[in-house]
């Protein structure tokens, strides 16, 4: 194995996320799973959105790994990425990688029959090659969601939170 790979491998087993940049639209964060030498992702109805990446099989998409500790870019690679076909040996070994990590899934019992009715299931294989890390901070405008902020603290409210311990 190349150091490259090796690196590929080892900081994006210990992120939590991935950035995939497909062939078309913005990056996204993505769970994703490290098994056999690729990283697998499952998206569709009721899971991650995948659709809006272009993702295809035989296509190629771009990763970008973060610091799971300090959230900073480790590395970016190229990746080819390949569609598995639901109830394939392939398939089955990659979803129970994936079952095992899916967080908080509705009908946990039944995942694997929804997974193959309704989601697509991406296997992104490194090629080998890594990509410079950018001088610049590559900030991007938010995507359109109805997510909301939180609001600043009012100024006196850590005031009044002392008192009332006093008092307590």
């Amino acid at each position: 194995m190349t150091l490259k790979l090796a690196l590929i491998e080892e900081a994006t087993k210990k992120s939590g996320l991935i950035w995939v940049q497909g062939p078309s639209g913005p990056s996204r964060a993505l769970w994703h799973v490290w098994h056999e030498g690729a990283a697998h992702l499952v998206g569709g109805p009721g899971e991650q959105p995948l659709d809006a990446l272009g993702l295809e099989d035989g296509g190629h998409a771009t990763v970008t790994v973060r610091s799971k500790d300090k959230g900073g870019r480790l590395v970016t690679w190229p990746a080819r990425v390949g569609e598995l076909a639901a109830g394939s040996e392939e398939w089955t070994a990659a979803v129970a990688e994936l079952k095992g990590k899916r967080l908080n899934a509705v009908g946990a019992d039944a995942i694997e029959e929804r997974w193959a009715r309704e989601c697509r299931v991406f296997r992104l294989t490194p090629t080998g090659a890594t990509v410079s890390l950018p001088d610049d901070s590559l900030a991007a405008v938010p995507l359109v969601s109805s997510a909301t902020t939180r609001r600043a603290v009012p100024a006196a409210l850590p005031r009044l939170l002392r008192k009332s311990r006093r008092r307590g």
